[in-house]
């Protein structure tokens, strides 16, 4: 069954990649000039820009679910700011950019706005998600370790440690 703590490790890698993409389409329209890159960058903003709401929200959903210790409250304080500064930038981005399209005077000082403002908000998701990849892969947060059903897991770890020991003789 899904569970609600399921559910953000689901939802984070989309604007994460919509809005690294969006940002590399805006440096390509740079350089060619050609208006499909600058359009697509936007587009891909708006998207990402959804698509942190939506992590924020289900990291809600999944912080209630942890239980926690001292040190993994720690980082986990650290990226919900993280991700509060990012949903921030993202969305004060998406509105710079969404008024400068609309007028349409993405060009000069305020293209280079857009731009900085853009690679403030690559720079803090990528900080958030450091901070989420610690709270899994060294606090082992929203993780749930499971034996196989009908074995023990020490005899799996000593069958484990044998095979290492018989490939080991087999190499001398």
């Amino acid at each position: 069954m899904l569970d609600l703590v399921h559910l953000h490790p689901m939802v984070i890698h989309f604007p994460i990649a919509l809005l690294i993409v969006g940002f590399l389409f805006e440096l390509i329209y740079l350089i060619t000039r050609n208006e499909f890159y600058s359009k697509a960058g936007f587009y891909l903003l708006v998207l990402g820009a959804l698509g942190t709401f939506a992590a924020f929200l289900t990291g809600n959903l999944a912080e209630e679910r942890i239980v926690e210790t001292e040190a993994l409250e720690r980082v986990l304080e650290t990226h919900e700011d993280a991700g509060k500064i990012t949903l921030f930038l993202v969305i004060f981005t998406f509105i710079y950019r969404t008024v400068v399209f609309f007028l349409n005077q993405y060009k000069g000082i305020l293209q280079w706005i857009g731009l900085a403002l853009y690679a403030l908000s690559i720079l803090s998701v990528v900080r958030t998600a450091y901070y989420g990849g610690e709270l899994v892969y060294n606090y082992g947060a929203g993780v749930q370790i499971q034996a196989i059903p009908g074995s023990n897991s020490q005899d799996g770890q000593q069958q484990f440690l044998n095979e290492e020991e018989e490939e080991d003789e087999d190499d001398d």
